[in-house]
């Protein structure tokens, strides 16, 4: 049994409470992702960085979360969720705050890598501690449900907020506005959560640890460059390394990551479902994001607020999904919702030339709505682990989102590119390098050129649009794949109210 510090059984209203704590949390990590990339261009206004270091920004942040989230999610189990969760809200805070000294990229670019070392022990540790908090299934199926509309609340919010926090202050209120939050959840955290702990942990695995570390981050890193010399080196390594680490794990009585979670089919289609869902995702939002801007002309702030339909389906859904579940069966609403999500997708592959924001409305409605699947996907992923391997469940499907996001972008974003560049024709005299690199790219050269470059700009454009079409129906062909194997894997007997 896992331990708490309390007797084992909060009351229901603390226990309520508590996951208002881990909400709010995640919330705001979720919503300090997107308001980055707000942030950005006032950040390289302000700062001058070179692509190198403005690459590094970007990066900084997710090789951090990816690297470290297997190791502080065993750290947890060992040391204490609640510490390793306390201790998290303490580092991003304070890296939050530290941002008021940062006059240089590289001070920027260390102070992403601190927070997505905070992330990395936020994220995780929210989740593990709902599977030891609420010992009801019933009850932690509904608890995981707040806690996905919480997220994708968040990251429906962070562009918005962050429109709002730059039209007013500096690009240093993106980081400010994570510190009185994070003092209060400390505040609140301390007060409310309960400590749990595997009882039994066994040796710590110090060369697991590195390889876990080191493969994880070359992965993530081959993946984002895969296109350089330097990327297909960090993917062979990666392989190596994250070889050697799962055949430790499974060779070991005490391993860093419970692989052996796996054996069960129920945890592998709630893993499937968190993984394609963030590929189709990570990309689309991107996409949609340039082409509301680029194409439509809508300022950020608007842009975040038309994309709020997203949020809108998945707020109202995850909270609905597990008594959905209870009625017509756990897999029914777990397919169910890559199909409907996939759905969305295929709208914008489907609707009629041009584009509208009518037919991307619906789309993202349909994308939230299936997102909503999520919640039980969580509820699956922790239901299939005994409460002491909590912290191994939560680090896998905290990866499968994190690693997502990395190749919906990478390989769905490359597809979109490929695309792109096969409907533009450049006109001569124009940097063909510059035409063909971006839309933003060519936009800007089409300025440049003056009357000339109307065309150009028009043509790129519509060039963009097709391939976000084509992008649109790539993920809804992916999320119907996805949905067919959960649907395989996922027991047709799988109930989230019997106990566990």
């Amino acid at each position: 049994m896992t331990q708490l510090q309390d007797s084992g059984l909060l009351s229901r209203r603390r226990r309520w409470a508590a996951l208002a704590v881990l909400s709010v949390s995640l919330l705001l990590v979720v919503m300090d992702m997107t308001i980055l990339n707000v942030a950005l261009p006032a950040i390289s206004e302000d700062l001058r960085p070179d692509a190198i270091e403005l690459l590094w920004m970007v990066d900084a942040y997710s090789l951090a979360v990816s690297g470290l989230l297997v190791t502080v999610s065993a750290l947890g189990d060992r040391w204490g969720r609640r510490k390793m969760l306390i201790s998290g809200f303490a580092l991003f805070g304070a890296a939050s705050v530290a941002v008021v000294w940062a006059r240089d990229p590289a001070a920027v670019i260390a102070l992403r890598a601190l927070l997505g070392v905070g992330g990395a022990m936020i994220m995780p540790s929210t989740l593990s501690m709902i599977r030891t908090l609420f010992a009801d299934p019933r009850e932690r199926a509904t608890a995981l449900g707040i806690w996905s509309a919480m997220a994708a609340l968040g990251a429906a919010l962070g562009p918005i907020l962050g429109g709002l926090l730059l039209e007013a202050f500096s690009w240093h209120a993106a980081f400010l506005v994570n510190v009185p939050v994070m003092a209060l959840a400390i505040v609140a955290g301390l007060m409310l959560l309960p400590e749990s702990r595997n009882p039994n942990p066994g040796r710590w695995d110090a060369l697991g640890t590195l390889l876990s570390i080191a493969g994880m981050v070359a992965l993530v890193y081959g993946v984002k460059h895969a296109g350089d010399a330097g990327g297909w080196v960090a993917l062979a390594s990666a392989a190596v390394l994250l070889g050697w680490f799962v055949r430790r794990c499974l060779t070991r009585k005490d391993p860093l990551l419970e692989i052996r979670l796996f054996g069960s089919p129920s945890f592998s289609a709630g893993t499937v479902a968190a993984l394609t869902t963030s590929i189709a995702m990570a990309a689309m939002m991107l996409l949609l994001a340039q082409w509301m801007q680029l194409v439509q002309g809508y300022s950020p702030l608007e842009t975040g607020v038309r994309m709020l339909p997203t949020a809108l389906g998945a707020f109202v859904l995850s909270p609905l999904a597990p008594a959905l579940a209870a009625r017509i069966g756990a897999r029914t609403v777990l397919a169910g919702g890559l199909l409907v999500a996939g759905a969305g997708f295929l709208v914008l592959f489907v609707a009629p030339s041009p584009l509208g924001y009518g037919a991307v409305a619906l789309a993202l409605l349909l994308v939230g709505a299936g997102m909503g699947s999520l919640a039980i996907a969580s509820a699956v992923i922790m239901a299939g682990s005994p409460p002491e391997k909590a912290g191994s469940a939560a680090a896998i499907e905290e990866t499968s989102y994190e690693l997502g996001g990395t190749l919906g972008v990478a390989v769905l974003g490359s597809l979109a590119t490929a695309f792109y560049r096969s409907r533009l024709t450049v006109p001569e005299g124009m940097p063909a390098q510059a035409v063909e690199e971006s839309l933003g790219s060519a936009l800007e050269a089409a300025r440049e050129a003056g009357a000339a470059g109307a065309e150009l700009a028009r043509q790129a454009q519509t060039a963009f649009t097709e391939s976000l079409a084509v992008t649109g129906a790539a993920g809804a062909a992916l999320l119907l794949v996805a949905g067919v194997a959960v649907w395989w894997l996922t027991p047709r007997a799988l109930s989230l109210t019997e106990h566990r």
